[in-house]
């Protein structure tokens, strides 16, 4: 089942995005191990990759999770229960049709794939979202909650206290536009509670 754009959401949030880098593997296993089986969104992830390598980030997180985990294919339309992760060397946006895209487009905070594109698309075409930003030494990720939150999305920011690096967390903080920050063992639960999960509904 594909996911639901703006005006079938129900005012929900229509999808999950993730902010990753420095440390961030390890920040997105603690996470996705705290979602539910059956979440009700797809989750698009922008994790800095080394672009010069192949990259085994599917097969880690898919240890992780009951969700399906896999790289972005370019044109595919995201369906709820699955993690998208950009694959090296591409950004990962949202078309207005709420299909993928996968551009060589210029880095953007010296990376690419960067969150800040993935956000600005993502709450574009879908409206409300869960913004997140986790560990990372530089700033991406800031830009983008701030579309997030134009477009009615909640933003979640991992503690800096508890990252790895804080340099994203902490330029995430400094927008004044963050709603929750938390561990990331919190973080799954909460954006469960946000996207209205149906095993949280039902249990």
């Amino acid at each position: 089942m594909q996911t639901g754009m703006r005006d079938r959401t129900g005012g929900r949030c229509a999808a999950v995005v993730i902010a990753s880098s420095a440390g961030g593997i390890e920040g997105l296993v603690t996470l996705l191990g705290g979602l539910d089986d059956a979440l009700p969104v797809p989750v698009l992830v922008a994790q800095h990759l080394n672009r010069s390598r192949e990259t085994s980030i599917a097969a880690i997180l898919s240890r992780a999770t009951s969700l399906a985990v896999k790289l972005a294919e370019d044109g595919e339309r995201p369906r709820t229960g699955t993690v998208y992760i950009a694959p090296p060397d591409r950004h990962l946006c949202v078309g207005s049709d709420g299909a993928l895209s996968l551009t060589r487009e210029k880095r953007v905070n010296y990376a690419r794939p960067a969150a800040d594109p993935l956000f600005e698309s993502a709450a574009e075409a879908f409206g409300p979202l869960v913004g997140c930003v986790l560990t990372g030494s530089d700033s991406d990720g800031a830009r983008g909650i701030e579309a997030v939150k134009a477009h009615g999305g909640t933003v979640l920011v991992q503690d800096p206290e508890t990252a790895e690096f804080r340099g994203m967390p902490k330029s995430a903080i400094g927008t004044g536009k963050v709603d929750l920050v938390l561990t990331l063992e919190e973080m799954g639960p909460a954006i469960n509670r946000l996207v209205d999960s149906p095993a949280r509904r039902h249990g």
